[in-house]
């Protein structure tokens, strides 16, 4: 690194003209994707500096900092500095005294010499490797834009197109957004809907799981299965949840074939279920409809547990919910005719009514239950 001397006037340098456009694409790129021209200016003059030192005659790699540049829409001239010696041992930067004073009469050994550099040769790289560094920003402008638009649309809902399907893992990829904010987005096939078939075209809707940052730009990694998809469709279909008119407490599902879904009213006089439905059923069909025929079971979320695995049980009746203490379980009594619908097909009801409420689910028939009690 050149040593801090007394300031010594520069000697006129020949200056390069890069060309105008330069100036006018950094210009163009503040107005559109708002990064400053003094920034980009100053990735120029640091690729400007980078490619100087690797393009000299002696194939030296100077140090950055004995490397000047100026550029401005005027032209590019750059400086090589060195220090004045009596016995030079490196001729990169260092000069013998008595060369530096034919230079400069008044410079002393130690202080730095301020050198021109001829940059005709050198000007077809600086044009190259400025047009590359402006490219280069313009890119990661893109990809900083897309990312950040992505980024706010995380967990949420999306329409895309499909634009190929990759037959060794069966992964979709999708065209997400609109205009400018399009992007290419992932859905593997662990996150497709079971017997769902895509083909190039196919418009469909999908739930933003993650982006993340890469080199080519945001990736986005999308859900059919997701339980938020069903969430973000109600919302989509249904007026009074979007108004915070009825809450969607919480949702369990087994994609493709059976979803449940536990609501209540914010509201008096609301009806939570009847507005998931809604007129003729046209609400929750439209959902239904979109899964591809997934059922859906809609029931009251209530404070009370026993109410709440009650409602979640349906469409079986109930004839008994009792907590067991000291655990989060309870055991349920049915009609003995009830049985197989609280249990479900290969248990689907009440795993999904566990899931739903968080409670452990101990199904029995009312018989077996009055058998249990004369025992007793």
């Amino acid at each position: 690194m050149a040593r801090t001397s007394k300031a010594k006037k520069q000697p006129e340098a020949t200056k390069a003209d890069i060309g105008a456009e330069i100036f006018a694409s950094l210009r163009e790129l503040e107005k559109l994707k708002g990064i400053p021209v003094d920034y980009m200016v100053e990735r120029l003059k640091q690729a400007l500096t980078n490619a100087y030192r690797k393009d000299r005659e002696d194939h030296r790699d100077v140090p950055a900092d004995n490397v000047v540049v100026n550029l401005d829409e005027k032209g590019l001239s750059m400086y090589l500095v060195k220090t004045a010696v009596e016995e030079v041992t490196d001729t990169a930067l260092e000069m013998h005294i008595d060369l530096a004073k034919l230079m400069d009469p008044k410079v002393q050994v130690g202080d730095n010499v301020i050198i021109p550099v001829d940059i005709q040769k050198f000007g077809r790289i600086a044009a190259q490797t400025a047009k590359q560094v402006v490219i280069q920003g313009i890119r990661e402008a893109e990809r900083g834009v897309a990312f950040e638009s992505y980024s706010e649309k995380s967990q949420e809902l999306m329409t895309g197109t499909v634009l190929r399907i990759d037959p060794m893992t069966g992964d979709a990829f999708v065209r997400i957004g609109q205009g400018n904010e399009q992007s290419d987005a992932v859905l593997r096939a662990s996150e497709q809907i079971p017997g769902e078939h895509y083909q190039e075209g196919d418009l469909i809707r999908v739930y933003v799981l993650e982006v993340r940052r890469a080199n080519r730009g945001p990736m986005v990694h999308v859900s059919r299965t997701h339980p938020n998809l069903v969430r973000r469709l109600f919302e989509l279909e249904t007026p009074e949840i979007a108004d915070g008119q009825v809450e969607i407490r919480n949702i369990a599902r087994e994609a493709g074939s059976r979803s449940k879904m536990a609501v209540r009213a914010t509201q008096e006089g609301i009806d939570p279920v009847g507005a998931c439905v809604g007129p003729r059923g046209g609400r929750v069909g439209a959902v239904v409809e979109e899964l591809g025929g997934e059922k859906i079971d809609i029931v009251v979320w209530s404070e009370d547990p026993c109410e709440y695995v009650r409602a979640a049980l349906s469409p079986a009746d109930v004839v008994s919910v009792t907590l067991v203490p000291g655990q989060k379980a309870c055991r349920v009594i049915v009609p003995d005719d009830q049985l197989s619908l609280a249990i479900g097909k290969e248990g689907q009801n009440a795993r999904l009514a566990a899931r739903l409420t968080g409670y452990k689910i101990d199904i029995r028939p009312a018989s077996q239950a009055e058998e249990e009690i004369d025992a007793e």
